[in-house]
This record gives C-alpha cells, structure tokens and sequence, in this order.
C-alpha cells in the first residue's frame, strides 16, 4: 500500500505542472495575440449618443408628442459630435408604417455645435432648414399610426463635414443623397408608439 502513495503523489504532481503549463502556455498566447491586434472600437464609442427627456431608447413615446395630442417634437440632446463636424442633419421616421418607411421629421443645416433641441423646436429658433414630411407639409409630424401593433420611430442624427446647400423642403431621399460621403458619425434613439 505504501509503494503506490509515491505513484499517485507523482502522477497528481505532473497533472498539476501539466496544466501549469497549458495554462502559461495559453495566457501567453492570449497576452502575445491581444498585443498584437488592432484595437477593436465599440460602435457605440464612436457615434453620437442621441437621449430625450421625454422617452429612453426602445420605450413608448408620450402621447404628447404624437398627432393624437399636442404634436409637439419631443425635447433631444446629444453628445460625440466630432470637431470636424460642419453641420447636422436630423431624420425621424417610421419603417413600421403599412405602405413602407413613413418620414415625420427632416432638419438639416444645424449648426455643428448645437447639442439639444427643446420640446416643439422649430428650424427658425435653430437657424436650421426644415425638410419635407410624408404628410406632406415641412416640419415635424409626430407619430400616427393605424391601429394594432406597435409602431417604431427612428430619430436619426448626422454629423456633417459640410454644410449642405438645400432649399426649404428637401425631402428624405433629397437629403441623404446630399449627405453621401459627408456623414462623419451619427447616433441613433428609438422609441415606439400604439394606438
């Protein structure tokens, strides 16, 4: 019985410096392959964050805010805009709506600076240029979805390297044709509403 203690101690001892050195051997390669790989930037790092006051991303939008109460745009803020930037752009619409994407909002010409916009803003207090809506009129047009499901609103913010030359009314295909190989970053909020 005593003869195979030393047996057992030797066998448990090279199991242990085995995996000793699977593991130094594993770490070093991590250690060698993370030094060596290009730095991995998260999206979101590098993109304007766009928040509001009035919903958080992927929550229902007030009431308020929609063609069912007062209509008023809902107050934005926003931050990571590049320095380069030139001017902003900002796209609200609906890829929900029953007869393909539903624009509610185009405003281009914003000054780079600008990092929020109140409750019911206009393009005249911004010195800004309303685009188009698919309801037809310039400004915004807050949600009105058919009944049932719910519906999603992307509010769509651009980061320019230039400022655009379009006349009052542009329409969504107007602008990002515009803004084609200007858009440094932008950010993205979300929000849904249901009748």
């Amino acid at each position: 019985m005593r003869q195979h203690r030393p047996i057992r101690r030797l066998a448990l001892a090279s199991a242990i410096a085995a995996f000793a050195a699977f593991a130094v051997v594993s770490l070093a390669a991590c250690s060698k392959d993370d030094a060596d790989a290009t730095p991995v930037v998260p999206a979101a790092a590098a993109a304007i964050v766009l928040t509001s006051t009035a919903f958080e991303h992927g929550s229902a939008i007030p009431r308020r805010h929609t063609c069912d109460d007062a209509d008023l745009s809902p107050p934005l803020a926003w931050t990571g805009v590049p320095d380069t930037a030139r001017s902003l752009a900002l796209i609200v619409d609906d890829p929900d709506a029953p007869r393909g994407t539903w624009v509610h909002w185009v405003l281009y010409g914003m000054a780079a600076d600008t990092n929020e916009l109140s409750e019911g803003a206009s393009a005249d207090e911004l010195a800004a240029i309303d685009g188009k809506n698919d309801f037809g009129r310039v400004g915004y047009g807050g949600p009105c979805p058919p009944s049932g499901s719910a519906h999603r609103y992307f509010f769509n913010l651009y980061a320019l390297d230039t400022s655009l030359s379009l006349a009052l009314g542009a329409s969504k295909s107007a602008l990002m044709s515009a803004m084609e190989g200007h858009t440094l970053t932008q950010g993205t909020l979300m929000g849904t509403y249901t009748r």
